[in-house]
């Protein structure tokens, strides 16, 4: 698991120069001695922070997942009252995502490609996030009058992963746009 969550300059400074160049390099490929040089700080630095190079992918992963859910739930938000609009809002936070800067797909994709055994805590850990935002969208989707909203969910979860990759094999928006609309046509669908 991670390490405890004491932020200090250091330890943010660390996970900010590993999270650039994981996300640009890959998990696997990056070694500790690159993030080290990057961030031009000592070994013992690092392990007075993490355990290990897992340990450090974790608590980026961790504090990512938590990053993502703030960010669509303040999106969802500010898309008011209406259910539909809400889920659909999701699918807007998306194309926000898709057309920032730097965009390169999913982390959390990329960690359960990465790091494929099921046991892994890594790949655990990329899981409980696909999870996390299947549960979110099936409260979405029962708040929008699904009659199955889990059935739902877990389909419009399968639309996001492949806008996601798409998103990041296009380097457009254009994916997001497509699954938004797929999505007010399930919508409909589940709830006829």
């Amino acid at each position: 698991m991670a390490a405890t969550e004491i932020s200090s300059p250091k330890r943010d400074h660390l996970m900010a120069t590993a999270w650039r160049l994981f996300y640009r390099d890959g998990l696997r490929v990056v070694g500790i001695d690159t993030i080290l040089a990057e961030a031009g700080v000592a070994k013992m630095t690092l392990y007075n922070h993490f355990a290990s190079k897992e340990e450090l992918i974790i608590a980026i992963l961790e504090k990512r997942d938590r990053e993502f859910r703030e960010s669509i739930a303040a999106r969802v938000d500010a898309a008011g009252p209406d259910p539909v609009a809400r889920l659909l809002a999701v699918f807007d936070w998306l194309e926000g995502w898709f057309a920032s800067e730097g965009f390169k797909g999913c982390v959390f994709i990329r960690a359960l490609s990465e790091y494929p055994e099921p046991t892994h805590p890594i790949h655990q850990t990329a899981w409980r996030h696909k999870i996390a935002i299947q549960a979110a969208l099936t409260n979405l989707c029962a708040a929008a009058g699904a009659k199955d909203p889990a059935a739902l969910a877990n389909t419009l979860s399968l639309l996001i992963d492949g806008a996601i990759v798409a998103a990041h094999a296009t380097q457009t928006t254009a994916p997001a746009h497509a699954a938004r609309a797929t999505a007010a046509s399930l919508l409909k669908l589940a709830t006829a």
